[in-house]
């Protein structure tokens, strides 16, 4: 029999401007006060269950309006920085170097890259001529999980070759400064920027956990549920008041299902890293996998010290939740990372103990 997919190493990495959240209420009641919702909505803020994020750009830069073309040169920019310093991490995690990579995976959907990102990013890194590249756009939220399963399932197809998984998403760039929506408004109450990296290897020896099965669903008549729009100046940013009611309602038959697929229930899991969208979708999480689950504190963790990252927030949760398994003393543990986005989608990855 082959050997699973293995998650060797995980690093992650943000920018180096943070934006604290009381600053940013400061900010904005400058910018949106004259919206007749605003009074209303500036309790998103101090409800967000976020103390601080980050961003490749200072505050400052906020201040002036920015054409579609600038917005996407700062993220070309600052993705390539970041995703170097998380791949180095992870390579070095994993004591390889970037001429062992077999293949890469690429996601990201808050800007354009042609060519994409990996093929700029083998110029400083030093990946061979001849590595496998698979970019990936428009996941949004559900990318680091889903991102993760394309990583898997590319090695398990390459035995004992490494694959390079990267996840950048710079968030903060697509704020919109006269748009007076509520969608705006929301997105500048939770987004930030970050990317995370890591290295998958289908290896008979115990190397990490093992990535035994991987799924998603995407529900029908959803596509209004959470997205971008593409206006003149940027991206716009879409997503429904009603997700978290959704994640109640919906989540838990087709999780369920997809466990069955795969012999498991809830009660064989030890561990979540769950996508933390915001408090809401937290709380909805808590009504399927039970109040204070084993995880829900890395994911409240994860929102408050870098804001909601889109895609690679679960990947920052799981970091967290992996270092608790270590950390404990007790046996390994199992783990299901799960995360929403457009579509509107569900994606599960499982992870057994090495």
């Amino acid at each position: 029999m082959r050997s699973p997919p293995r998650l060797v190493s995980l690093a992650t990495a943000v920018p180096p401007h943070r934006l604290d959240q009381s600053n940013v209420v400061a900010h904005v009641e400058q910018l949106f006060g004259r919206s007749p919702d605003f009074e209303r909505l500036i309790q998103v803020y101090a409800n967000s269950g976020i103390d601080c994020r980050y961003s490749v750009m200072p505050f400052d830069w906020f201040d002036a309006a920015h054409s579609w073309p600038d917005r996407n040169a700062a993220y070309l920019a600052g993705a390539l920085d970041l995703i170097e310093a998380a791949a180095r991490r992870a390579l070095d995690r994993a004591d390889l170097s970037p001429e062992e990579i077999a293949a890469i995976v690429t996601v990201s959907t808050t800007g354009i890259a042609t060519p994409s990102l990996d093929a700029q990013l083998m110029e400083r890194l030093a990946l061979p001529r001849h590595v496998t590249r698979l970019p990936i756009f428009g996941l949004g939220c559900a990318g680091g999980a889903l991102g993760l399963a394309r990583a898997a399932a590319l090695a398990a197809a390459m035995p004992d070759r490494p694959v390079l998984l990267i996840v950048v998403e710079l968030c903060t760039l697509q704020f919109r400064r006269d748009d007076l929506a509520r969608s705006n408004i929301v997105a500048t109450a939770l987004f930030g920027d970050g990317a995370a990296a890591a290295v998958l290897r289908a290896d008979p020896r115990p190397s990490g956990p093992a990535i035994t099965a991987w799924g998603e669903h995407t529900w029908p008549q959803s596509l209004d549920i959470m997205g971008w729009d593409v206006a003149e100046d940027g991206l716009k940013a879409i997503f429904s008041r009603d997700i978290p009611r959704l994640v109640t309602s919906r989540l838990g038959p087709v999780l369920s299902d997809f466990l069955a697929r795969h012999g498991l229930t809830l009660d064989d899991f030890d561990r979540f890293a769950c996508h933390p969208g915001g408090p809401k979708v937290i709380d909805a999480y808590e009504t399927i996998l039970g109040a204070g689950f084993p995880g829900a504190a890395a994911a409240r963790r994860s929102l408050a010290r870098f804001g909601n990252m889109s895609a690679v927030s679960v990947l920052f949760v799981l970091e967290e939740v992996l270092a608790e398994t270590r950390d404990d003393g007790d046996s390994p543990r199992r783990v299901l990372l799960t995360a929403l986005g457009p579509g509107f989608s569900a994606g599960f990855v499982v992870l057994d103990p090495a």
